[in-house]
């Protein structure tokens, strides 16, 4: 479904969330907490993992996928998880998208743009997230009451709009 929904552009999760509605339950369970998840912003399986890990640990709901500005109104980053009351960031940086030469400039850029704003940022691999759900969650912890215990940077979030 996330793929067909990024690559086809051809309908909306909240589309498809209606229409699952009209249906009957019956086998649906996983495709309605992808929608679910999906209607929240997330882009990916392993961000849905990180979004049903975070959902559990007790954190305060961040924004998924949000865009991030500065003061100034220059686009900083979308991190996969966003939480704005302390301007912490959660990137799930996996090898397929990251690891190429290009990849992986794009990402020192990305988070030199996050140093730059004061934003803190935490990076996960997709395969810690399966593996060590805890100590993902652990670490997710830490940096937000490190991130709380310092002055917000002054930037804004705003929803990504799924098209």
């Amino acid at each position: 479904m996330i793929e067909a929904i990024q690559a086809g552009k051809r309908c909306h999760p909240h589309q498809l969330k209606a229409e699952m509605e009209l249906g009957s339950r019956r086998g649906t369970g996983l495709p309605r907490e992808i929608l679910r998840s999906l209607t929240a912003h997330v882009r990916s399986v392993p961000e849905l993992r990180a979004f049903e890990l975070v959902k559990r640990s007790g954190l305060p709901d961040p924004m998924w996928n949000a865009r991030i500005y500065d003061a100034e109104g220059s686009y900083v980053g979308c991190p996969d998880a966003w939480f704005d009351d302390v301007g912490l960031a959660v990137e799930i940086d996996s090898f397929d998208f990251h690891f190429s030469r290009s990849g992986y400039a794009n990402t020192v850029r990305r988070n030199t743009r996050y140093a730059m704003q004061g934003i803190s940022v935490v990076q996960i691999l997709p395969s810690r997230i399966r593996t060590e759900p805890d100590a993902v969650v652990a670490d997710i912890r830490r940096a937000y009451l490190t991130a709380a215990d310092r002055r917000r940077p002054n930037v804004v979030a705003r929803h990504a709009q799924l098209e």
